[in-house]
């Protein structure tokens, strides 16, 4: 009952006039983004981390919910219509939505995205709201040496999920470690790898490392694969409505791919490619029309695309009330909440009830203006597919160096910008990713700071980290997380036969 009446504040909150026009904005700009090949929420956000300096957070995390949401309902429109996913995450759609387009079906096809979206959105956000304070009760119970475990099992488990190889993710993640110990030492007073440069001493701006790594490192790459000529965009023949097979064939893929993706996006090693391929193999498996799967089967766009929006839900549980972020888009989340001097965890809900019960609303009316945004106006977002890529390129280019700039008015920032987007850049080319650079930044410093408080409780006695029951198993996990995968491929392995000496 507490959570629901929290929610109604929460509501009384997010609709408020100011703030329901950041949520349109919100939405229909995360709409556009998800449309636009290349381009996703972390790098839209990352690009509009300055104005953090200037609006309140609840309008703010209201702007980058509609955001991260509204770019997993336009993805499905690039999958379906250009056979080119917008996200990650979209792959699966374009599997069995482009072959719906093909064959004239492609309004059927966005239908039962937009609708399972927020069939699976609005589930998905009534599990944050009665999911959150029960992780937050366990969360309390915690000590230093157990955040230190936690943060651990994250750095582990997000490195080797982010990555192609755990060695390319623990690669980035310790680049980001160092450069959250850029600038002093807070607890002895020393500066720390800034090289002599003054403007250091305070630290790396997360902003700048963030928009540098996912605005202009990004840019950088996908400006460097552009090719020269049109893809073939499938025109929407007939109705953009479902008949009355298709509904039938839609609804229960839709629950199912709910259920299968708000729990994996709330582990610590979640994500949503994941759910949206089992959600995939779920409905191929119990569809009494296998032989459509690989041709058009429209429960290969429902299950999925429902699964998408449930794990972006699932990601906004132990970002809030651990402060763990699971994604790219998570991370950018947390440096958010960083800009405003708010540490998300257990105490979040109750030092910033305001912000998190009126960013949760927000979602639940998010998703009612994606449905309206959606169906009608879809022949507004296949236009946007015609944008130039070049002048789009320029204009993020644009955009974050202003952004930047307007930070601090530091010529350094600039400097720094431009040199961790070249970093990025590299790293996207040779398959580093660029999340972990972000959690190793951010939670660095943090699991740094509760190492200390943990070893001064014991007296210095390491072993407190490994008898405490909640701290040995969190750390057993990592070590299990970073290890078990290869193990079980060499106890997999099929042997080759001995060869006899002939």
């Amino acid at each position: 009952m507490d959570s629901f009446n929290q929610l109604l504040h929460g509501f009384a909150v997010a609709l408020t006039p100011v703030n329901l026009l950041w949520c349109l904005l919100g939405t229909t700009v995360g709409t556009a983004i998800g449309v636009l090949p290349g381009i996703g929420p972390a790098l839209t956000i990352a690009l509009l981390l300055p104005i953090t300096f200037q609006v309140e957070p609840a309008a703010a995390f209201i702007l980058f919910a509609g955001i991260y949401y509204g770019a997993m309902y336009g993805g499905s429109t690039t999958s379906i219509l250009l056979n080119t996913p917008g996200e990650s995450a979209t792959i699966v759609t374009a599997l069995e939505g482009n072959k719906m387009a093909r064959k004239g079906r492609g309004g059927a096809a966005l239908a039962t995205s937009a609708i399972g979206s927020f069939v699976a959105g609005t589930i998905g956000t009534l599990g944050i709201v009665f999911l959150a304070p029960v992780v937050v009760d366990f969360a309390l119970s915690f000590g230093p040496a157990e955040y230190f475990s936690l943060m651990v099992f994250s750095f582990v488990t997000v490195s080797a999920v982010l990555g192609s190889s755990a060695i390319r993710g623990l690669t980035s993640l310790f680049a980001g470690i160092f450069l959250g110990l850029v600038g002093i030492d807070l607890q002895t007073g020393q500066a720390r790898f800034t090289f002599g440069v003054p403007e250091l001493l305070d630290g790396i701006n997360v902003i700048v490392v963030v928009v540098g790594l996912f605005a202009v490192g990004e840019t950088f790459y996908v400006a460097s694969r552009y090719r020269h000529g049109k893809d073939e965009i499938i025109p929407l023949k007939g109705s953009i409505w479902m008949t009355r097979d298709e509904w039938k064939r839609s609804w229960k893929p839709w629950l199912r791919g709910t259920v299968i993706g708000f729990p994996i996006g709330a582990m610590p090693a979640g994500g949503a490619e994941i759910p949206t391929f089992l959600s995939y193999f779920v409905e191929k498996k119990l569809s009494s029309k296998p032989e459509e799967f690989g041709h058009g089967a429209i429960e290969g766009v429902a299950g999925p695309e429902a699964a998408n929006n449930a794990s972006t839900a699932g990601v906004l549980v132990p970002l809030l009330t651990l402060g763990l972020p699971t994604s790219a888009t998570a991370a950018i989340l947390l440096s958010a909440f960083q800009s405003y001097g708010i540490n998300p965890g257990p105490l979040l809900l109750e030092s910033q009830p305001t912000l998190v019960w009126g960013l949760i609303a927000s979602l639940f009316i998010g998703n009612v203006m994606l449905l309206v945004l959606n169906l009608p106006m879809i022949a507004l977002w296949v236009k946007m597919l015609q944008i130039p890529a070049p002048q789009l390129y320029a204009g993020i280019l644009v955009f974050a160096t202003i952004g930047t700039y307007g930070i601090t008015q530091s010529p350094v920032d600039l400097v720094l910008l431009y040199v961790v987007g070249a970093i990025g850049y590299v790293m996207r080319r040779y398959d580093f990713p660029t999340a972990p650079v972000i959690i190793g930044m951010i939670l660095g410093p943090l699991a740094e700071q509760n190492f200390r408080q943990a070893m001064t409780i014991s007296a210095g006695d390491i072993s407190a980290l490994v008898t405490r029951p909640l701290s040995a198993t969190l750390l057993a996990l990592a070590v299990l997380a970073l290890f078990g995968p290869r193990l079980y491929a060499l106890a997999t392995r099929p042997r080759q036969p001995s060869r006899t000496p002939g």
